[in-house]
Order: structure tokens, then sequence, then C-alpha cells
């Protein structure tokens, strides 16, 4: 049997910490208000799972959606700014 001793030195040649890099750490924060957007609709939905939906959870569930929409747009609108440097 072959040993593949040698090219497991060459993929493990630099250790994984298992930390984010500064930059991993800045995309998350630039992105949690989208992430908090989405975490309360999926709260809105999981609270109708197993009852009927109400008119006050439509709205709840509605309001979430838009929410989501946009901050979707505003972190997409920030990007785009970020690429261009600002420049119209």
């Amino acid at each position: 049997m072959k040993s593949i001793a040698a090219l497991q030195a060459a993929v493990t040649a630099t250790p994984f910490d298992g930390e984010p890099s500064d930059a991993e750490l800045d995309a998350i924060e630039q992105e949690m208000p989208l992430i908090l957007a989405e975490v309360d609709l999926l709260d809105a939905q999981i609270m109708t799972i197993d009852r009927p939906v109400t008119e006050l959870d439509e709205r709840r569930i509605r309001r979430a959606r838009n929410r989501v929409l946009a901050e979707r747009r505003d972190l997409t609108n920030r990007a785009g700014l970020a690429l261009t440097g600002g420049a119209a």
C-alpha cells in the first residue's frame, strides 16, 4: 500500500487556528443588519407554523420581509459604492 504522508505534509503545512480573519469579521459586521432582518423574518414565520395565520401575523411577516428586502438593497448599494469608490 502506498503512503500518503508526504502529500499530507504539503496540505497541512500552514496550521489553521480556527479563528476568522479581520477581513471576514468586517464582512460579517457589514452583513449583520441583513442577518438580523432574516432572523426576524424566520421568527415571524416560525410563530405561524403550528397555528392559523392571523391578520397580525400577516402584517408581522410582511414587515419582516420588507425589512429583509430593504437591508439587501442597502447592502448591495454599500457594496456598489465600495467598488466604484463613490464616483457616479
